[in-house]
């Protein structure tokens, strides 16, 4: 009878971590929590897989490490709370850096090595006008992340550039830099990240893309954005994600991620992230 007892005791709970476990979808740009991430990465990460996460994308690389943890422990640390890496914005990238870089970033388990603005000093930020641009143009940026593709061929992952607005709009030379990467970057060792807050706030239509560019889109960041134009959690804002999401397998869609920049009212970028997480199974993202 006791034997019997310990089976079912024994059973329930591997049901119960089998039911948790199903409940977990998703995943979330470490961006987003970025100053909790600094003051306490451990508790933070722990905070996102308890928050029913499961895919995540780093942005916190420097020295060789990963939010301060080696390649290998962050990986390890990231398993034991049933998360997986999947990503992670590589901003301080370079044709010299690379290798190592790439190094890093396939032993900490990730799966793609992304570009997160135009590298080696070619971005551009206004802080009056809150604005972004590149200078270099775009040819000259699309050679780049050809040669970075093909160097994070050769390390086992596969290279993305993630946008914002500013490359949905004509540049000095009359060229749309998004369409220009896309028609001229080696497909084969080039992607793309849809961030589909920026595309909206440019003015662009993110299905219009899917349709021109099928298949080139591996992975979304997805935030919305409230009546002011402002970011804000999935769920609470204006953007379509519905009519998007229909279309992932045109877009070429593998992962997509929750990301929000900066949060408002009071709200912080913890809560932010579980209203998402709620917000995504609205739309159908489970």
């Amino acid at each position: 009878m006791r034997i019997f007892k310990s089976v079912v005791v024994l059973l329930v709970m591997i049901f119960a971590l089998q039911l948790q476990a199903q409940k977990k979808f998703g995943g979330l740009a470490l961006y987003t929590v970025r100053n909790d991430m600094t003051t306490d990465a451990k508790t933070t990460l722990k905070a996102v897989a308890d928050a029913g996460y499961k895919n995540i994308e780093a942005a916190g690389y420097a020295d060789g490490k990963f939010y301060k943890m080696t390649p290998l422990e962050f990986k390890t640390y990231v398993k034991s709370l049933g998360l997986k890496p999947i990503s992670t914005h590589q901003s301080s990238v370079t044709l010299e850096n690379a290798e190592q870089m790439m190094k890093d970033v396939k032993a900490a388990g990730f799966e793609y090595f992304v570009v997160p603005v135009p590298p080696m000093g070619l971005f551009k930020f206004d802080q009056a006008t809150r604005s972004m641009n590149m200078s270099g143009g775009a040819a000259n940026l699309a050679k780049i992340l050809d040669e970075l593709g093909v160097k994070a061929n050769k390390a086992g992952l596969k290279l993305l550039y993630h946008n914002h607005d500013f490359e949905f709009k004509k540049d000095a030379d009359g060229v749309v830099p998004i369409e220009y990467l896309l028609e001229n970057c080696n497909p084969k060792y080039v992607n793309f990240q849809m961030d589909l807050y920026w595309v909206v706030k440019a003015g662009a239509d993110p299905v219009a893309y899917f349709k021109k560019y099928p298949g080139r889109f591996k992975i979304w960041h997805v935030k919305d954005m409230d009546s002011q134009g402002r970011f804000a959690p999935v769920g609470t804002g204006t953007i379509d994600f519905a009519r998007i999401r229909a279309n992932k397998k045109l877009a070429g869609m593998k992962y997509y991620l929750v990301e929000q920049d900066m949060t408002f009212d009071n709200q912080t970028a913890l809560e932010a992230i579980k209203i998402s997480h709620e917000g995504l199974k609205k739309f159908g993202f489970e």
